[in-house]
């Protein structure tokens, strides 16, 4: 299991708790420190089986001067939006939690978290 987390985040904080407090083994990637690749998206992406708008940041500043707001959400757009969560990985929702089983969520909420942990975590 990995968590891409941003220290600075509380829900990143809460999620990392919350592992902790289960004693589940992962791994930490630090995604502003070191940002997932095109390639890596896609893959995420897959397993979470959401589409890059999903877990994408859409009220950060990078967000409003790029104007992702008015980009296309369609199938042709989706490699754009992959390009641009890659050059700028502040826009990439937070926490992603990869599962054991294959899987992924966005750990946002204790439940989410738990899912993960359900799929293989502990």
């Amino acid at each position: 299991m990995e968590i891409w987390v941003n220290p600075a985040c509380s829900k990143c904080r809460s999620a990392v708790e919350l592992l902790d407090e289960e004693g589940a083994q992962y791994t930490v990637r630090r995604y502003l420190e070191d940002p997932p690749s095109a390639a890596e998206l896609r893959a995420v992406l897959e397993r979470l089986g959401l589409e890059p708008w999903d877990i994408t940041r859409t009220q950060e500043a990078a967000a409003k001067e790029l104007g992702l707001k008015e980009w296309e959400r369609t199938a042709d757009a989706r490699e754009r939006w992959i390009e641009a969560l890659a050059a700028h990985p502040k826009l990439i929702q937070r926490p992603i939690i990869t599962a054991d089983d294959g899987s992924a969520v966005v750990g946002r909420s204790e439940d989410a978290v738990r899912d993960a942990l359900d799929r293989g975590g502990r």
